[in-house]
């Protein structure tokens, strides 16, 4: 499995790029922004995108969106609980004193469950509301990529509209820790870290 990853825009999300080595094909997983950069990565790389999937519906994760469909034919994937945002990123940005791009509606709405095949990697949809309505995790082989659900020793904002403090730790300690200690997580802002360390030493997740 073919994994890169980009921190893109102003807020410096992390952008994935998740790519079968045998077939070259990939999805992007939250292009918040630089829709060329990540293009000339997949370019670079000889990925053909068959996805685009998005954790979340914040702007900085979500930015790109329109760019990498129009550029790549790709379609958009999201939790139906936070479709309602993409067309509605540029007036959020502006309360961050940014600019975002509005996104075309999703093409198809993802649920809890639910499993995205390309080449021969499969991500199976685990939904994680808390920072967000319709947050979700796609996970694979020990390999999660959270949003911004959780973070390297934190977790997600719970204070913009839709979020929930303790339906976050509820997603994070039922579903999320219900992962292998090995399991790698990609996180939305910030370094990778596994399910393990923050079991141990996350100082919000304590039991």
């Amino acid at each position: 499995m073919i994994i890169k990853t980009l921190e893109v825009g102003p807020i410096m999300a992390n952008c994935f790029i998740v790519g079968c080595e045998k077939t070259k094909s990939a999805v992007v997983i939250d292009p918040g922004d630089e829709a060329d950069r990540i293009l000339l990565e997949l370019a670079e790389s000889g990925l053909a995108v068959k996805y685009i999937l998005n954790t979340h519906g914040h702007f900085d994760h979500v930015g790109a969106n329109g760019r990498l469909k129009k550029a790549t034919g790709a379609d958009i994937l999201i939790h139906k609980g936070d479709a309602p945002m993409l067309p509605m990123l540029s007036s959020a940005a502006a309360a961050f004193g940014v600019k975002s791009e509005n996104s075309p509606p999703a093409d198809r709405f993802i649920a809890d469950k639910d499993t995205i095949t390309f080449g021969e990697i499969t991500l199976t949809v685990i939904h994680t509301p808390g920072h967000s309505p319709g947050g979700v995790a796609f996970v694979t082989d020990r390999t999660a990529f959270v949003g911004d659900t959780l973070f390297a020793g934190s977790i997600g904002r719970t204070d913009f509209p839709g979020g929930d403090f303790n339906t976050l730790i509820s997603s994070i300690k039922t579903k999320l820790f219900a992962l292998e200690d090995d399991t790698k997580v990609y996180t939305g802002h910030g370094p990778a870290t596994t399910i393990g360390r923050e079991k141990r030493s996350n100082p919000f997740l304590a039991s």
